[in-house]
């Protein structure tokens, strides 16, 4: 029973290697180029979120932000009650390059599709190969 709610405790874990499967599966399995640049989104999410939440820690109710910071220099700073706020200034940035890969992975599909009028991996394949005379 202690490992069942060990495994039930860690439930977020289980569901950033359920979301990173999704985003995975999608990736590699799917022909449709708009599912793998979604699976691709989904992977980064979870990577995300995962960063996010181990983040945080037991303990730490509080800001970084000193109060009363005009004492001495001898007064000692108990850093475990402070959360670190460096993942998560790490995350934002990641979901700014998350954002922006998307806009110019789907900018990209509009050329593609444009160009071949499909966005079928398969088909873009063989179209390239008969341009080639391969």
């Amino acid at each position: 029973m202690e490992a069942m709610d060990y495994i039930i405790s860690k439930y977020n874990y289980w569901m950033y290697i359920i979301l990173m499967m999704i985003g995975f599966y999608a990736m590699i399995a799917k022909k449709n180029l708009v599912k793998k640049i979604v699976g691709m989104n989904i992977f980064q999410t979870a990577i995300i979120l995962f960063f996010i939440s181990t983040a945080s820690k037991k303990g730490g109710a509080s800001i970084p932000i000193i109060q009363n910071g005009h004492g001495s220099a001898t007064d000692i700073i108990n850093t475990a009650h402070y959360v670190n706020p460096l993942p998560h200034v790490l995350m934002l940035t990641a979901i700014v390059v998350m954002v922006s890969t998307f806009g110019v992975a789907i900018a990209l599909l509009l050329m593609l599709y444009k160009k071949y009028n499909t966005l079928e991996e398969d088909e873009i394949i063989s179209i390239l190969k008969t341009e080639n005379g391969k």
